[in-house]
């Protein structure tokens, strides 16, 4: 049997209001990305970016105050939007309130480590 949201004439539920955080991804910034990124920061939802991931947010105009981490090449973009650029090891994380960033793959275990902690997940071995 369909969803309830596949039936014919229902409309689909828009992934910003039914999400609870969100990865922004290193990726060209169209309109529908930026304007999740908005929803997003102004709900002060977790939101998590590694390496070119920040031009997004700096596209969607969301880091203006805040301290951000990226891939080295992105930092006067993180500054011209009115962030502070944290010049971090390609393994360190950095958190600034709901926001994880992070410069490379290099940091994945930090990066997810930090986001899980902000989404008050804990892991036990």
């Amino acid at each position: 049997m369909p969803s309830a949201a596949a039936e014919p004439g229902r409309p689909l539920p828009r992934p910003a209001d039914s999400a609870d955080w969100i990865v922004a991804p290193a990726t060209a910034p169209g309109a529908g990305a930026i304007a999740i990124v908005r929803h997003f920061a102004a709900a002060g939802k977790p939101i998590a970016s590694i390496c070119h991931g920040a031009q997004l947010l700096a596209a969607a105009g969301v880091i203006a105050g805040r301290s951000i981490g990226a891939y080295p090449a992105v930092g006067p973009e993180v500054t011209a939007a009115g962030g502070k650029y944290v010049e971090l090891p390609m393994d360190g994380a950095h958190v600034d309130g709901n926001f994880v960033t992070a410069p490379a793959w290099p940091a994945h275990p930090a990066w997810l480590a930090a986001f899980l902690g902000i989404l008050g997940t804990r892991i036990e071995l």
